[in-house]
């Protein structure tokens, strides 16, 4: 993730220390929300992104899992979760997603909701939120989930019911936001960046103020399950659109609203916001590079700081990449699986930069972006470790040839990779 907040807004978040390893000191927020600082980003345990059950009561477009609203086989049970999550908690990992297909499905979501909480996991959700009712909501707030994040695909509902298939997904969706907000419980949205989502970001800012939305998380597109017959945004358009979200949560936290902004899944995101920041000669350009360097992007993600179970207990790299599993929680502990770095494509994810090869291996910022998402590289070229798609970059800008204002940051600064 880049917290374009916490980057070019001077934010300060619960987050702040897991993601950028620094303190925070202008809030204090309530303790399931604080997340830890480890010594070194690539010291970090891995948030569980656990998809808990691949049923849905929608058929989005652009699902990952390719979810339908069917039952499907082989499914952890209760008490196979449980072990799981005390494994989990033994491991010391920084916090479990709960996600689906849509997880409020599960008749026993609040159960290991509560037993994840009582062994002392800091515990999230991902819903499309159809189904959140206020006492759903209630419940989140009872167990002290950390953070909801809910799906919204555009501000225009027509266009959120055709990606989620189903006529009034958009407002039962914002009915179930509204209780979140009711109940006091922290909520979110999460859009996907498409071609035909990007061109509405100026409506969803105005949304996002309109409804007093505190935290939105913009993912670039991967091609994975319904999602491979997507069109991905080409590099202007990614540009323009990270533009525009920059502008917006800049004006937004400039007009005194504490807004939480992030972009995800691309993490040639930093270095576009260095750069500008450069050229926009912002005093804080050195600290945010400090910050993105120590971060490492996608260098310390995947198979390191990000991992997923899925439905029927394998473990990816992350919940696009299951494609490939390391092995199943029903076999061996995950704590011992994530560890093992026998399986060269493991071993190569915990230590990428040496691997990369083309645009990524030759960028100047691959310290700072490590690679971007490798689930993209290899779906899209079957290369694991193949130049990301996905990056936006310009030839100029990743070899560090002459970019304006480059010399504002003093020499040396803007070499990435060290």
């Amino acid at each position: 993730m880049i917290d374009i907040s916490v980057l070019y807004g001077g934010l300060e978040t619960p987050s702040t220390p897991h993601r950028y390893g620094r303190k925070i000191t202008q809030i204090d927020p309530p303790p399931h929300q604080r997340m830890a600082i480890a010594k070194s980003a690539k010291d970090r345990r891995p948030i569980i992104v656990w998809n808990l059950t691949r049923t849905c009561n929608l058929k989005c477009i652009h699902c990952y899992t390719d979810s339908d609203a069917v039952k499907y086989p082989d499914e952890l049970t209760t008490d196979q979760c449980k072990v799981v999550l005390d494994d989990l908690a033994k491991f010391g990992v920084p916090a479990v997603l709960f996600s689906g297909g849509e997880p409020l499905v599960r008749k026993d979501l609040f159960e290991l909701a509560t037993y994840a909480r009582d062994a002392g996991l800091h515990v999230v959700l991902s819903t499309n939120g159809t189904l959140i009712t206020p006492e759903i909501a209630k419940r989140f707030v009872e167990l002290k989930f950390a953070y909801i994040g809910l799906s919204l695909d555009s501000a225009i509902p027509e266009i959120h019911d055709k990606f989620r298939g189903m006529e009034g997904a958009f407002q039962k969706t914002m009915q179930g936001f509204r209780h979140c907000v009711a109940a006091g419980q922290k909520v979110g949205l999460r859009l996907t960046l498409t071609q035909h989502t990007a061109t509405n970001l100026d409506k969803l800012f105005d949304f996002i103020e309109r409804e007093n939305i505190d935290r939105a998380c913009f993912y670039h597109l991967c091609p994975a399950g319904r999602g491979k017959d997507l069109s991905a945004l080409d590099p202007a358009q990614a540009r323009s659109a990270i533009d525009t979200i920059i502008d917006r949560t800049d004006d937004l936290l400039q007009r005194g609203q504490r807004v939480e902004i992030l972009t995800v899944d691309n993490h040639c995101d930093g270095p576009y916001l260095y750069l500008r920041m450069l050229r926009e000669n912002q005093p804080r350009t050195n600290q945010v590079l400090d910050m993105l360097r120590w971060n490492g992007g996608g260098r310390y993600s995947s198979g390191v700081g990000i991992a997923n179970i899925d439905f029927c207990g394998n473990v990816h790299a992350d919940q696009f990449s299951m494609f490939r599993s390391f092995g199943n929680i029903k076999e061996r502990k995950f704590s011992e699986i994530w560890q093992d770095t026998s399986d060269p494509i493991m071993a190569g994810l915990k230590d990428r930069l040496p691997l990369l090869k083309g645009r990524c291996g030759a960028c100047r910022f691959k310290a700072v972006c490590g690679g971007s998402l490798r689930a993209r590289a290899e779906i899209s070229t079957g290369d694991p470790w193949a130049a990301d798609p996905g990056c936006y970059l310009t030839e100029a800008e990743i070899s560090g040839e002459p970019v304006a204002a480059d010399s504002a940051a003093g020499p040396g600064s803007v070499c990435c990779d060290r």
